[in-house]
This record gives structure tokens, sequence and C-alpha cells, in this order.
């Protein structure tokens, strides 16, 4: 039984105990076993619109046993997340809930009616009332310098007419203005899980269960931690076997966990972090007529590399790197051929000052130069240089040995390939 597994069980609320005012068919008795066994239980909840004791309060009204320790609600997550940053002062875009966490945790915060706040933090929560004024001022703020803070990125929630837009819409719009992610305290965000995670000891079998891939299962595999997901559709899976999304069990409702025979997977946690995006990019072999390969030493990490850059819209793979190269080195290049494809998630995620993790998909070129002489920025790069193939500097970046293996792999007759 997947119950035997686990010592620890993280429950989003809506769609996995209950569906609006009432529990979900097995979910009363389900907890209660799990209660007899001696589980550990706590409710995670994306829902700013709340707090921890009346979540709590909810749960009893159904026959379910909480108390307010065990409940994790966004709002809470978030005025803990403030204190963590040691923010004083607040922006709150959110009702009442939300600023009475942010109360109780010691933050005065200032509400959306102030003419022109100041504040240390934008928190972004619900309010059905905000305006696109609103949204103005906290872009004012965040440009100003203040925190971009949300209770979670849940981007529309469910209601009899279908789906409405949610807290998400709202970081969006303010994210699109800004340019600047946000730090977010609810799922699939890290924060709310640890603050879990700390009150338990490293060795404790933990698992959470819920309804969203995109929410319980990536939060949970970001946090190191197995993931059930509650649905009826056992064959929907995401493409890619590394893919943290994708459940270690899939089941139907929490009656099930009591099922004999039932499998689960062991979740090994890949090396890389989750991106937000898959980018295409470009690299560029250029060879001196020692057969030499270009090479500089970025100021961003210390690491010897390639010349690299971004594909723009509109642009080919080919104007792309000619135009990297010129921007990098100062030299206008003649593509001869493509050395590979890459898209390795374990070497090709970045994360950025911004908050922004992507994968770059690289198309690598052997080039020549025709024309120009070495010149960089020396804001972004400390030091240009060539190297034979047998002299490489030992503080490469860490995908491009492979790419420079098949350079030469390519130039003694074997055929470039895809990795």
């Amino acid at each position: 039984m997947l119950a035997e597994q686990f010592d620890v069980f993280l429950f989003d609320l809506d769609g996995v105990v209950y569906v609006g005012a009432e529990p979900l068919p097995g979910a009363v008795q389900s907890l209660r076993r799990l209660r007899e066994e001696k589980k550990e239980i706590r409710f995670l909840t994306n829902d700013p619109c709340t707090t921890r004791k009346k979540t709590a309060a909810k749960l009893t009204g159904l026959g379910i046993e909480a108390s307010a320790e065990e409940v994790i609600t966004s709002g809470w997550a978030t005025a803990q997340l403030l204190c963590r940053e040691k923010i004083k002062t607040a922006f709150v875009l959110g009702d009442e809930n939300l600023k009475w966490e942010c109360e109780q945790a010691g933050i005065q915060w200032i509400g959306t009616d102030e003419a022109d706040p100041d504040a240390e933090a934008v928190v972004v929560g619900w309010d059905s009332d905000l305006s696109f004024h609103d949204i103005q001022k906290a872009v004012r703020l965040i440009y100003r310098g203040a925190k971009f803070v949300a209770t979670n990125a849940d981007r529309t929630f469910p209601t009899p007419a279908g789906p409405s837009p949610a807290v998400g819409a709202i970081v969006e719009a303010i994210r699109i203005s800004t340019d600047m992610k946000p730090l977010v305290a609810g799922k699939p965000s890290p924060y709310m899980f640890n603050a879990v995670l700390e009150r338990f000891p490293a060795a404790s079998r933990i698992v959470m269960v819920g309804d969203n891939p995109y929410t319980d299962v990536l939060g949970a595999h970001q946090a190191g931690i197995s993931a059930i997901l509650i649905s009826g559709d056992k064959k929907k899976k995401f493409p890619s076997a590394l893919d943290f999304r994708n459940p270690d069990a899939v089941i139907p409702d929490l009656q099930s966990l009591f099922v004999d025979g039932l499998a689960m997977k062991k979740w090994n946690r890949p090396s890389f972090s989750w991106p937000d995006y898959v980018q295409p990019g470009v690299a560029g072999i250029i060879l001196d007529e020692g057969q030499r390969v270009l090479l500089m030493k970025r100021a961003d990490n210390g690491l010897w590399g390639i010349p690299s850059g971004h594909v723009e819209p509109g642009e080919t793979v080919e104007a792309a790197i000619i135009r990297e190269m010129q921007e990098e080195t100062g030299l206008t290049v003649r593509v001869k051929r493509l050395i590979g494809v890459y898209s390795d998630p374990q070497s090709q995620v970045f994360s950025y000052p911004n908050g922004k993790v992507s994968q770059f998909i690289t198309v690598c070129f052997e080039c020549e130069a025709v024309s120009g002489e070495l010149e960089w920025d020396v804001e972004e790069t400390l030091d240009v240089d060539y190297f034979a193939f047998d002299q490489l500097p030992e503080d490469l970046l860490k995908m491009h040995p492979r790419w420079l293996k098949d350079a030469l792999d390519l130039k003694e007759g074997h055929i470039s390939f895809i990795r």
C-alpha cells in the first residue's frame, strides 16, 4: 500500500480533500485512517483568501481532524517569507486575510487606497476590487527598488461558470511591466514546502498528494520529495522522463492510498533547476590558422567558454551566429559547417539575476574569421585567447568540452549529431 511507504503526508485541499463545501468521497475516512496509523499530516493550500485557523475550522466542520498548526496557506507562507527577507513594510494587493497574516508577522501593510505608497515590498494576493491603478502603483514601487512577492502564481481557479483569472493573472501583468520574476511563497515554489520539511527529521519519508501537476507535483519534486497525483487519467504524462511535472504515482482518490499492489516510482531529482522557458541559442567554434580554438573568459562566473548567444525573433540561426560572433569577438565570420544541436538540461539550464531560469537549445557551428580584430566588452568578458585542442583550460563551462570534442571528431571524419 502507498500509505505504508511514507511517514508524512502533505495534502492539497480543493480537488483532493474537498470540492467547495463538500468532502470528496472517502476523504474523511482515509484521513482518519492515516491518523490511526500514526502518520503525520499537513494541509497545503495556495488559497490566499483564508487563514490557517479558518481553514482548520472548515476541515473540522467537514469531519476531518485538523489544527491551525497543520495548515500552511499561501498567505501565511507569504508573511513568513517577508520576515525572512527582513521586510517591514509592504504594499498589499490582497484581501483582509492576507493583511491579517502580515500583521501577525509584524509587517506593516499599506493598502491600495493610499495615493502614493512607499514600501519595501509589493505583495500580490487576491482582491476582486483591484484596479489597473493599483497595478500601476505596484509597478512604480518595484521600479523604485521594492521586492516583488506573490502568494502564488496560479493563473486560474475553477468556478461553476468555468475557469476564472486568479492571482497569477495579476502577477503576470506586473512581471511583464517590470521584467522581474517574483518571489513566490505558494506552490510550486519550494518555500511553502521547505516551511513544512524543516520541521521533520531529514530521514522522514514525505510525500505530496495533489491534483495539479503544475503546482503540487512540480513543487514537491523541486523540494526533493515524492508526489502522488489524484486523477482519473493514468495515461496523461509529459513526454520527457526528466519532466518534474510527472507524478510518481496516479490514483483516483484518497481511498486508493490503502489499495495493495499500486506502483510508486522513486523520485530522484535531476541536478538541473526546473526551467521556466526553453530558448534557442547559437555557439561558434572559431579556429585560427594553427587550428587553435578561440575561447572567452566570462566575467559573471570566471569560466572559459566558446563564444555564444541568442537567436532573435525573425532571425535564421546562420544570421544569428554571424551577428553574435561580431558582437562577442569583433570578428566577421563565415559559417563552415554544423557541429551539432544540443539541449542537455544537465548542462544547459541557466538561472539569471532577474529570477528567470532558461534551458537552451544550442546550435553549434564551426566558423572561420574572414575580417576584423579581436575586441570584447570588458564588463562581460575578462579575457580572450586561442587554445590548442590538447591544451584547453580546466575551468571550461561544463557543456563546452562536449561541443569541442564533437568539433574535433568532425574534423577527423566523424559525422555531426544531436545531443
